[in-house]
């Protein structure tokens, strides 16, 4: 019988001693190494050569999805299991696109991690029950349609995410106070919120509604009169055109020029110079931080963003350290961070 030589990584003695008793009853199947951070990982998987990859997600020095493309790279048999409690659905189809066999949640049976090895010996793939649950009700949810609102209600809305209280915002639509309580009720009526919050948690799903009062654009413009090209690299057409869109809408004299690979941001970044770029970290088949840097290469002077789905330090840290200006989770983008991140690089 071939021996499956298997690798553990985790950076918790413990977690990796419950992996190997889980898995001691697996015939063929030896431990022939165990490694708790991404550098010792990378070396093991070199010098060992194994057949099963079983590891976390989050351990010191280690950029998973990257190091998951590099490993399927140089060696394209190798099977790797994550076992992991991160349990949001993009950091797992970002892991399952980037090449991993299966993905285990850590507070799951141990029994079910036996047959989770046993799935992708044999050539399938497997995913945590509780996850394919949520991934298949993530795929059929119904797309909300944004109501049609009036403008009036529209600048209201963007008001509301610049968190303006009722005194300022009838300032600066020129109404009473009275008048714009009422107006605030049929907004919240229109889009069925019942809050402030709820309110911007509508707006940061529909950006596209958003509309910058008058006043405010002409004030944008005198302060910062001269187009500002800002690039948006996104391998996500979907999100990618929201954000663009959010830009748009947020900074309205910005010059938005979209790419879906890294290739394509370079070309664009040699071309325009833009002031300001977006890039998500996780992308298809590259690496996005590594991206920044070609980047950062071909136009000097762009001020580098990573925006990111994965909830990873060592992702924040590493892409801080290679230049970028800012760090943001993309469920926390919204008009009013970007407006900020926009306000801040030129206040640099």
């Amino acid at each position: 019988m071939t021996t499956i030589k298997t690798l553990l990584a985790d950076d918790h003695a413990l977690i990796r001693a419950g992996l190997r008793d889980a898995l001691a009853s697996l015939p063929g199947l030896a431990v022939v190494g165990e490694v708790g951070n991404g550098p010792d990982l990378m070396r093991a998987v070199e010098t060992l050569q194994p057949s099963l990859l079983v590891m976390d997600v989050n351990m010191p020095d280690f950029e998973p999805v990257a190091a998951v493309q590099h490993i399927r790279a140089l060696h394209p048999d190798i099977k790797i299991l994550v076992v992991s409690a991160y349990d949001d659905e993009a950091y797992v189809v970002g892991l399952l696109a980037a090449g991993v066999d299966g993905y285990h949640l850590k507070d799951q049976p141990l029994s079910d991690l036996e047959l989770a090895v046993r799935r992708i010996l044999d050539g399938g793939r497997w995913i945590s029950d509780p996850l394919v649950n949520r991934l298949v009700n993530q795929q059929v949810r119904p797309v909300e349609a944004a109501p049609a609102l009036t403008r009036r209600q529209r600048e209201l809305l963007y008001m509301l995410t610049q968190g303006y209280n009722n005194q300022k915002i009838a300032w600066e639509m020129d109404l009473s106070i009275k008048t714009v309580e009422n107006h605030l009720t049929a907004l919240y009526r229109a889009i069925g919120a019942e809050s402030r919050l709820e309110a911007n948690n509508y707006a940061g799903k529909h950006p596209e509604v958003l509309l910058i009062p008058e006043k405010e654009r002409q004030g944008q413009t005198d302060s910062h009169g001269e187009s500002l090209d800002v690039l948006v690299l996104d391998d996500n057409p979907r999100y990618r055109a929201q954000l663009a869109k959010l830009l748009a809408k947020t900074w309205p004299q910005a010059s938005v020029h979209e790419a879906d690979d890294c290739q394509q941001a370079v070309r664009l970044a040699e071309q325009v110079k833009p002031f300001l770029a977006f890039i998500d970290v996780v992308l298809k088949e590259e690496d996005g931080i590594q991206c920044a840097r070609r980047i950062k290469a071909a136009s000097p002077a762009t001020l580098m963003v990573l925006i990111s789905a994965y909830p990873d330090r060592e992702f924040r840290r590493i892409g801080l350290n290679a230049g970028a200006v800012a760090f943001l989770d993309k469920k926390d983008i919204d008009a009013a961070t970007v407006r900020q991140v926009v306000e801040d690089a030129l206040a640099r």
